[in-house]
């Protein structure tokens, strides 16, 4: 392909590394100036590109550019709105390629998820269609880590890490309390459908005894009684019980627990909270002190923590995908292909998107132990390697010192699109 500009843009919930790969993203397109012109990012993901808000990351300096390595959220902004079929949304569609060819772009990246990859996959087959040559590849993130065929998804590792140190750190506190006030400590996690984050909070103990006491998977439906026995037993046996809640978890009937009525823009169900409702079952049924937590936003944002493992992959697939692109490889994704477990050993292999969209990947159930509430020796095997090595931020008068972009945007040439 001759010399043509590069888009990329981040889609749906950010991560502690998603900036990691934006970052390798720019870099590696910068090492190719015969064959790159100039990197473009839309800005809110999908919204940015049919609305024309594309900015110039041409006046970031390298090390701006850098510094997002180490920067959480989404530089650029990101965005849940789902492109749907391409009969119900085909305009739409259309709009991005027009977009496109009004900008000279020829290779497309998108930073995202199950949804991301699906919207990835369709937007090259309509630039086909319409005869536009542009390379479009996904760029792997979700800290739900239920992307289908990679070993790990790119945020998982830092989240994974987060709720372990968390779940530990909360668990020493209600221990030094549990003899005359708090003995039961719930945390809420994310993870709608997948529990690899709430099966994440299982490094958290390394002996038979050691909390989280219960996790909640969404995989495993909720069965009040049992669940209210285990937490009177670990109380008994214990002195307190410390429970980590999937936010997905289902009732018997597959209803979540914390359905707040509402969905959000992809169609999810929007969710209310599954930890003060298991925590309120906890108290009307056994009268425990308890505390809960929903750990939301800052399991995801919590860049001075994240996992070295974890940026070191978000770094690799960034810089692949740019590859991927320039080798004319459509409608790819580079993912992560596991060699070993210790030391945990990988490398970036490819993957087609058509087999990627669309299909979840939950926990297994090898990783969930038998009496439903807590992981496996299997599923530590798998965990471990990931939550490894310490990537500090900088510092400055003792906070982390974050970088935050010009994002100027680049002169439109086309007519307003409404939305």
């Amino acid at each position: 392909m001759p010399l043509a500009n590069l888009l990329y843009a981040q889609s749906g919930g950010v991560t502690a590394t998603i900036n990691a790969s934006a970052s390798a993203v720019i870099e590696t397109a910068r090492k190719y100036p015969s064959r790159i012109g100039r990197v473009y990012a839309a800005r809110n993901g999908i919204i940015g590109v049919l609305r024309e808000d594309l900015i110039d990351t041409r006046l970031e300096k390298p090390e701006a550019i850098r510094a997002l390595r180490h920067t959480p959220g989404g530089a650029f902004g990101s965005c849940r709105f789902k492109l749907k079929s391409l009969e119900q949304d085909r305009a739409h569609y259309e709009r991005v390629v027009e977009v496109c060819k009004a900008h000279d772009i020829g290779y497309f990246l998108y930073n995202g998820g199950n949804d991301s990859a699906d919207t990835t996959h369709k937007l090259s087959q309509v630039a086909e269609a319409l005869g536009h040559p542009m390379i479009c590849v996904g760029v792997p993130k979700t800290i739900d880590n239920d992307l289908a065929l990679t070993d790990v998804c790119p945020g998982f590792g830092s989240v994974a890490k987060y709720v372990a140190v968390s779940t530990r750190e909360a668990s020493l506190d209600v221990l030094s309390m549990a003899e005359s006030s708090t003995k039961v400590f719930v945390l809420e996690v994310m993870g709608r459908h997948a529990g690899w984050i709430a099966a994440a909070a299982g490094l958290a103990g390394s002996k038979e005894g050691d909390p989280p006491h219960l996790i909640l998977f969404p995989e495993v439906a909720f069965d009040e009684p049992r669940f209210l026995a285990a937490v009177k037993s670990a109380v008994e046996k214990h002195g307190y019980c410390t429970v980590v809640v999937s936010e997905g978890v289902r009732d018997a009937q597959g209803r979540f627990l914390a359905e707040a009525g509402s969905k959000d823009a992809f169609g999810h169900v929007q969710l209310g909270g599954a930890g003060p409702v298991v925590a309120e079952k906890v108290r009307a049924a056994l009268g425990y002190k308890y505390h809960w937590a929903v750990s939301d936003y800052l399991q995801r944002s919590a860049r001075h923590i994240a996992s070295k493992t974890d940026l070191d992959i978000s770094l690799k697939v960034g810089a692949a995908a740019v590859k991927l692109a320039l080798a004319g490889k459509n409608a790819v994704m580079p993912i992560v292909k596991r060699l070993s477990n210790r030391p945990y050993r990988y490398e970036i292999v490819t993957a087609h998107l058509a087999e990627i969209a669309n299909h979840e990947r939950k926990l297994p159930p090898a990783y969930i132990r038998e009496d439903g509430f807590g992981i496996t020796r299997a599923a530590r095997s798998y965990l471990e390697g990931l939550i490894q090595g310490e990537a500090y931020p900088p510092y400055i008068n003792g906070l982390p010192d974050y970088v935050q972009l010009k994002n100027r945007a680049v002169k439109r040439r086309l007519p307003d699109y409404p939305l």
